[in-house]
């Protein structure tokens, strides 16, 4: 649990999150999606439609009465764009050592983690586990390499499977990165996939590196769309400080 008690604690990247899917959703023109969160402790970026962000450029977006609330800063030269998740109808949460938010003892567990003095984070982390547990993901508890397959397929027809790894790519090995996505396409062989990712530099398998230094102090946030098997990988961004700094780079 020692993993999931640095976890607790973290800011989510929302911010970053959020305008991949959405960029993922309008290149395959989803008009829904579902939602599989990779390697997470407790399924909390599962809500990333339901948070409240709010970028430095004057973008924002999610749910404005959310009482989940985050802010990003944004440099360069590109604009968030205005762009919407759609419709999500399934959320999966993948990972060996998920906790269940809707479990009072893993609510608990969530909440020791955090330290009593700090109401800002305490409130934060209260509002994701009451958001987590009213979106209802489905838990699967498991190698995300094997049970990849199973969490796409819980995805209805029609709907885009969105695959998200959050800094969870890293804690695999490098043959077991290159099954993750090898999983991906597989799952891809009659229906669109996609990958989000935000992952430190050359970490996450396809994913371009812009010709930047691994262990730069940042991340890449990645796009790959998979159809029949084949992939269109993309660096889409870059984010820092999990992502309340980020860097949109993909073109409108």
């Amino acid at each position: 649990m020692s993993r999931v008690r640095r976890l607790a604690g973290q800011y989510r990247p929302y911010a970053a999150l959020y305008p991949a899917i959405a960029e993922a959703a309008r290149r395959t023109g989803a008009s829904a999606i579902g939602l599989i969160e990779v390697g997470g402790a407790a399924g909390f970026n599962l809500i990333t439609d339901h948070v409240a962000i709010t970028y430095s450029d004057g973008q924002c977006v999610g749910d404005p009465s959310s009482p989940v609330r985050v802010s990003a800063s944004v440099v360069g030269q590109r604009p968030i764009p205005p762009l919407v998740i759609p419709e999500v109808l399934s959320r999966v949460a993948v990972a060996p050592d998920l906790l269940d938010v809707t479990d009072p003892e893993d609510a608990r567990w969530l909440r020791a983690c955090l330290w009593a003095d700090d109401p800002e984070e305490n409130a934060r982390l209260d509002a994701e586990i009451r958001l987590t547990a009213a979106a209802s993901p489905v838990l699967l508890r498991g190698d995300p390499v094997e049970f990849l397959a199973e969490a796409v397929a819980r995805v209805p027809a029609g709907a885009l499977p969105v695959i998200t790894t959050a800094w969870a790519v890293s804690r695999l090995s490098a043959a077991r990165r290159v099954r993750l996505v090898q999983r991906m396409a597989d799952a891809a062989a009659d229906r669109a996939v996609a990958w989000v990712s935000t992952e430190g530099v050359g970490v996450a398998p396809t994913i371009p590196t812009l010709g930047d230094r691994p262990a730069s102090g940042h991340s890449i946030i990645g796009l790959a769309v998979f159809e029949r098997s084949t992939s269109r990988p993309e660096a889409i961004g870059r984010c820092w400080s999990r992502g309340r700094l980020l860097s949109w780079l993909a073109a409108s």
